[in-house]
């Protein structure tokens, strides 16, 4: 018994898994899809999303919870106490790269960022906030520009990435690169007077 009921709770695991996955792939590229849409993708048929997620509603709350679980899931493999600080933030913007769907989608849909989960500072962020602090110290990141900023410019650029792939049809490696390249070159400190610039 015990068995079949470890059996049971591992597809639902796996279902509920395979919902949300197919609903960011889905919403992402159209907003105003369908349940029904959703559940094709996921390979599963209308009432069974219903019984996971009675409502539309219910199904956008869980893509936002999740949403904020990868984005943490990738701070932790960014590994951000690792290296320079200009080094761990190259490896934190590749890591989010990789959630390019799921953060599109929260960039088109802010409402999926109202829930109180959003309004507080999460340790995701506060991890990025001390390393671009640690960047500071270094000499490695511009002391002009504050954290935040830096985070938002982070985001702001991952987008840009995401939307220039997906618009131009160009490959995801180019793509980042770009982003990479854009960042390093608006973080850099400035050049001392009688100094060479090292290129980035």
């Amino acid at each position: 018994m015990e068995g079949e009921q470890e059996a049971e709770t591992r597809t639902r695991t796996r279902t509920r898994r395979a919902i949300l996955d197919a609903a960011v792939a889905v919403l992402s590229k159209n907003s105003g899809a369908s349940l029904s849409d959703v559940a094709a993708a996921a390979g599963v048929g209308r009432t069974t999303i219903h019984r996971y997620y009675p409502e539309r509603s219910d199904l956008l709350a869980a893509i936002s919870r999740d949403s904020l679980d990868k984005i943490d899931t990738a701070t932790l493999r960014a590994r951000l106490d690792e290296g320079t600080a200009t080094e761990a933030l190259d490896r934190l913007c590749q890591e989010y790269f990789e959630l390019g769907e799921i953060l599109t989608l929260l960039f088109n849909e802010p409402a999926l960022m109202q829930g109180p989960e959003w309004e507080v500072e999460t340790e995701s962020d506060r991890t990025v906030l001390r390393l671009v602090e640690r960047g500071h110290a270094e000499g490695s990141i511009d002391p002009e520009m504050p954290p935040e900023w830096v985070q938002n410019l982070l985001w702001g650029l991952l987008y840009i990435a995401w939307e220039h792939a997906r618009a131009s049809g160009a490959p995801r490696h180019t793509a980042l690169a770009l982003c990479l390249r854009s960042l390093a070159k608006s973080i850099a400190p400035p050049a001392q007077p009688g100094s060479s610039r090292v290129r980035v």
